[in-house]
């Protein structure tokens, strides 16, 4: 009895001076005895240990699954390139986008054909990030920009990044094919989520626009009036460059006035037309224009 109250303490012992080294020596509650070369042998167990509770794999099995998972993971990335050709807001938002965990790795080209040539050493296209800045998509060399990615992306789809969210431009960039509209207002974890939805089908536009077209459906748009009762000449020409889409400075040097005369004329254009911004109002002038047989250009 005293012999095996000893070994009891001494495997305890040792149990617990060789849990946090990695081994444990387990003595079987039920000693299994056989005859090796005349004398009794007590079957030992060994095994590994972690001070983590049982089920845990040891440590270098765990890295070893990290890195196949890792490596799965990798290989199954696409290259979500984005494509602006002004170095520094490129390489900014490159690294803002990095370093948001996403199924994709960024690209960085100041062109669509620098991409082109570079596809071989990147993983396959899943997407074109194409900032045009605050370029108006209208513009024929924009047009063509625009469907020329589309062509080259092929498949995967083309996300316009820009800088103003007004509901034309919008339209137009939905007209051509792109699957997105990301106005450079938002966070970049909404570009993250925003891309994300292109990739899995959707199309992603600002709430802003939602919201000025819900306006317009629900507003008693004012096609019975005519222009000429409603705005002055000058407001005409103003109230066409808006659904244009164009800044103040712009419309103040083509209309040959000063910057704070072209807010006035927008701010009394929003007031008749009861917008509540540049969006609505954008909206609520092509219904105008159209219901008065004027074509916009």
């Amino acid at each position: 009895m005293r012999l095996q109250i000893a070994r009891n303490m001494e495997c305890s012992q040792f149990h617990r001076s060789h849990m946090l080294s990695g081994l444990v020596w387990c003595p079987l509650a039920e000693q299994s005895r056989r005859k090796t070369a005349g004398f009794d042998m007590t079957a030992l167990s060994v095994c590994t240990a972690s001070s983590h509770g049982p089920g845990v794999p040891p440590e270098g099995a765990r890295r070893s699954s990290i890195g196949r998972n890792s490596s799965r993971l990798q290989a199954q990335k696409g290259s979500v390139v984005l494509v602006d050709n002004r170095i520094l807001a490129r390489e900014c938002l490159r690294s803002s986008l990095a370093a948001h965990p996403a199924p994709w790795d960024v690209v960085a080209c100041s062109t669509i054909e620098e991409w082109q040539n570079e596809a071989d050493r990147h993983p396959p296209l899943a997407a074109v990030l194409l900032h045009v800045g605050s370029a108006n998509i209208t513009d024929s060399h924009m047009e063509e920009l625009i469907r020329q990615a589309i062509r080259i992306s092929a498949s995967a789809p083309l996300i316009i990044l820009a800088d103003r969210d007004d509901v034309v431009q919008i339209v137009n960039a939905l007209d051509y094919g792109v699957r997105g509209y990301i106005p450079s207002s938002v966070s970049v974890e909404v570009c993250v989520e925003a891309i994300n939805l292109a990739l899995a089908g959707g199309v992603f536009v600002p709430a802003s626009t939602v919201f000025a077209m819900r306006e317009v459906i629900n507003s008693d748009p004012t096609h019975d009036q005519r222009l000429t009762e409603m705005f002055t000449p000058r407001q005409i020409q103003v109230a066409e460059a808006i659904w244009q889409g164009k800044p103040n400075k712009i419309i103040a040097y083509e209309l040959n006035m000063c910057e704070s005369t072209v807010k006035v004329h927008i701010r009394n254009i929003m007031q008749k037309l009861k917008a509540t911004n540049r969006t609505e109002a954008a909206y609520k002038v092509s219904a105008l224009f159209t219901s008065n047989g004027v074509d916009l250009l």
